[in-house]
């Protein structure tokens, strides 16, 4: 039972001194008993909170940035008219700031018997499961005098999936992978690794990929076409040691990674490779082996709406084994993680023979493009001194990355906008080169 503003006015006002309300001791005997009787008859004809019947449904998944619905349905057992203010409560990050208490408090009436119907829209700020609280109700008599209130446990959860903004850049990938493919005109004949058809001679081609046993028996010269081998194994390690906890922008480097291996593996599961997913900093985060084309990328999306970067430093030598157990056939292994001198001097440069002795590795990493911006900032003595630092930093990612492709390994490093489209790029190159 909880005393309303209204009734705790009228119970002020009923206490004051006699000669203000009443010349008498009666006025006053009166004004309380009234007051006292309302307030009982508004009690009473509250509807009850613990017997509402409620429910939930709609949405279990929505990608970040975008909003997910949940309706709550409430129904009224007794027989009073039901006039309620409810809270349905979530986690913080189910909002953006300042929108929570208008998004999940809600006005409703129901009618003795009926139900009726609230949506709660979410519009989390964050990835991972966003799990539901419980559901107040206040009820409130016809006077508003007196309310009863009452919560109710109502589980319910909504996955929010990384947004994968590089999706946008899949159309173009696709049209090189098509001509990669040898499905359009645009392919320059001689390029990939499998042989595909002959055709006859036209100006132009390459005279490395003329078919002499087959000219021999036709009365025009035959070359050979080629496309790039399909069936290969592309392993996506994602770094979610304490490095990916740093923040580009407004996210972490983490999440910048996993929206360019999302674009690569919709690319490479298109081209009709096998794509895996291996997350690690000192044990396994999330693994995910063994998918068909069309079920890889939401298998990767749902794995990665959970993971968040660990303060630890990655264990290169236990990620190496991992992807080593992962990847027992030869792979394109891609590991996206940081171009730091140190983590890479100390951890990934010892390990590099075992994983390179098989496999071919692409090493992506997230740069800063405040860094960018630092470096060509002048006008000032400070400026001038970040400036300094800036260069300083770059160049020590530079003989980092020079020192991966001494030992065979391709590099990519860029900022998170470009990242995506870059990795692609390199993957595609790597596939007209034959060397997956």
């Amino acid at each position: 039972m909880a005393l309303t503003g209204r009734a705790a006015l009228l119970a002020a006002l009923g206490s004051l001194p006699v000669g203000i309300l009443d010349p008498g001791w009666t006025g006053l005997l009166a004004v309380n008993g009234s007051l006292a009787l309302a307030c009982a008859c508004d009690y009473a004809l509250a509807a009850p909170v613990r017997r509402l019947v409620l429910s939930r449904s709609g949405d279990t998944t929505t990608r970040l940035g975008d909003t997910a619905d949940v309706t709550l349905t409430i129904t009224n057992p007794s027989k009073r008219l039901l006039r309620a203010r409810l809270r349905d409560a979530w986690p913080p990050s189910s909002w953006q700031p300042g929108t929570e208490i208008a998004a999940c408090r809600h006005r409703l009436t129901v009618p003795p018997g009926e139900r009726r119907r609230v949506t709660t829209r979410l519009r989390p700020t964050r990835r991972g499961d966003r799990q539901a609280d419980r559901v107040t109700v206040r009820s409130y008599g016809p006077l508003g005098l007196f309310s009863r209130q009452g919560a109710h446990t109502l589980p319910w959860s909504v996955r929010v999936l990384p947004p994968f903004t590089s999706r946008k850049h899949l159309p173009s990938k696709l049209a090189r992978l098509r001509e990669l493919d040898g499905r359009t005109s645009v392919l320059t004949r001689g390029e990939g690794t499998e042989f595909d058809s002959l055709r006859e001679y036209v100006p132009g081609d390459d005279t490395r990929s003329i078919d002499w046993r087959a000219t021999a028996r036709h009365s025009s010269v035959a070359v050979r076409t080629w496309r790039p081998e399909r069936d290969r194994h592309i392993l996506l390690v994602l770094d979610t040691g304490r490095t990916s906890a740093g923040r580009v922008g407004d996210a972490p480097r983490l999440d910048a990674s996993m929206d360019s291996a999302l674009l690569l593996a919709a690319l490479a599961s298109r081209a009709g490779d096998r794509v895996a997913l291996l997350a690690y900093d000192r044990r396994v985060r999330a693994l995910v082996q063994g998918r068909s084309a069309g079920d890889v990328l939401p298998g990767l999306v749902n794995a990665m709406a959970t993971l968040e970067p660990e303060l630890v430093e990655t264990d290169a030598r236990g990620l190496s084994a991992a992807a080593l157990r992962t990847a027992p056939r030869r792979s394109l292994i891609v590991l996206l993680t940081t171009l730091d001198a140190a983590p890479v001097e100390q951890g990934l440069l010892p390990v590099l023979p075992q994983l390179t002795q098989r496999h071919t590795l692409l090493v992506a990493s997230v740069a800063d493009p405040h860094i960018a911006g630092m470096a060509e900032a002048r006008g000032s003595a400070e400026a001038v001194y970040e400036a300094a630092a800036a260069a300083q930093a770059q160049e020590e990612r530079r003989r980092t990355a020079e020192q991966l492709r001494r030992h065979g390994v391709t590099v990519v490093d860029a900022t998170p906008e470009d990242l995506a489209p870059a990795l692609a790029d390199a993957y595609l190159a790597l596939k007209a080169a034959g060397r997956l």
